[in-house]
């Protein structure tokens, strides 16, 4: 996700179980563009021993040919073309979700995206913008242009993340494309990523806002798929995690009332497995201070600190992250298969 996907919160990932891979933030492609350092940083120092994606949106194709050439001099394992943000002022730049209104102009970008790199190059993309009407003529040009993977979120840009997931679409695409197809859109659990694998046929799953709530995840899912027994987290270990996220993701020069600010946009998905009642949530979200902050996480998490964290997210507990919508997109993405 969009200002999530970092250097800081991959290793932190790592430590709880690395997925198979990581795509970056997106680099944004324009004609001022350069490849931004901070998210290069997220390849550059990378010792997760996973494999990292550079991920562009964009759509001028002059530009994003020049943004590949420039990403293919840093160890990059791929180049990952977004098609699928949903954020209103990514799409309205006809870039990421709005790309699925032009099956014509992703023709084009796709072809040459293709022979720009010699490598892998995968793409990320919804069911539609506002319907499904080009969704068959889009997966005929992702095989048309030899895409390597796809990775397919399970409803329009228009849905956002409101509707449920249209999984039989995704099975289309695992069906008809010719390389292999992640499914993405609330994998929630281990449990719910085996489900989604079996109604699919997908060779693997993306997980995105359900990895900040659970880090455990990828671990989960791996030994869910191998049938051994599935790690369940305490209370106690997510006190844990929220303090190394802290330490991890605490910039020198920062100032306290940001990174706490920070910190929330994390927690208010971690809060949705912490109580059934949204207390944590309630009371996270009127901290101001470190202190306040930490002290809230004591008060929920070790007062009974060997309750099981839930593995699904409590009904009615909604995230409500105080930040722009593209922490919502479908672009941490980590994958588990």
């Amino acid at each position: 996700m969009q200002d999530v996907t970092d250097l800081p919160f991959m290793r932190v990932m790592a430590h709880y179980g690395a997925p198979d891979y990581f795509f970056t933030e997106f680099f944004r492609v324009h004609a001022q563009s350069r490849p931004e350092k901070h998210i290069l940083r997220s390849i550059t120092e990378s010792q997760t021993g996973r494999p990292v994606f550079a991920q562009l949106i964009g759509e001028d194709i002059g530009h994003m040919v020049r943004t590949v050439q420039e990403l293919l001099h840093y160890p990059v394992a791929g180049i990952d073309l977004n098609m699928g943000c949903p954020a209103p002022k990514i799409y309205k730049k006809n870039v990421g979700g709005g790309l699925l209104r032009d099956p014509a102009k992703i023709d084009e970008l796709l072809g040459a995206l293709r022979a720009a790199v010699p490598g892998l190059f995968t793409v990320k993309m919804r069911l539609g913008f506002d319907s499904t009407v080009n969704y068959e003529r889009i997966l005929a040009l992702i095989a048309k242009h030899s895409v390597d993977l796809l990775s397919v979120h399970g409803r329009t840009v228009k849905e956002m993340y409101r509707s449920e997931v249209h999984y039989d679409f995704i099975a289309v695409a695992a069906r008809t494309v010719r390389c292999p197809v992640l499914a993405n859109g609330n994998v929630t659990s281990a449990a719910r990523a085996t489900a989604v694998l079996a109604e699919t046929g997908a060779a693997g799953v993306m997980i995105g806002r359900h990895a900040i709530r659970n880090p455990w995840i990828f671990r989960q899912t791996r030994e869910q798929l191998a049938g051994l027994a599935v790690f369940q987290p305490t209370l106690a270990d997510v006190r844990e995690y929220i303090d190394r996220l802290y330490r991890e993701t605490n910039h020198p020069g920062c100032p306290e009332s940001a990174h706490v600010a920070k910190m929330k946009k994390y927690l208010n998905f971690v809060g949705q497995s912490v109580d059934a009642d949204g207390a944590f949530l309630h009371d996270m979200r009127r901290a101001m201070a470190e202190a306040d902050l930490f002290a809230v996480c004591d008060r929920h998490l070790l007062t009974e600190p060997t309750k099981p964290f839930a593995n699904e997210p409590y009904p009615g507990i909604i995230a409500r992250p105080n930040c722009e919508t593209p922490i919502q997109s479908c672009s941490l993405d980590s994958v588990t298969a």
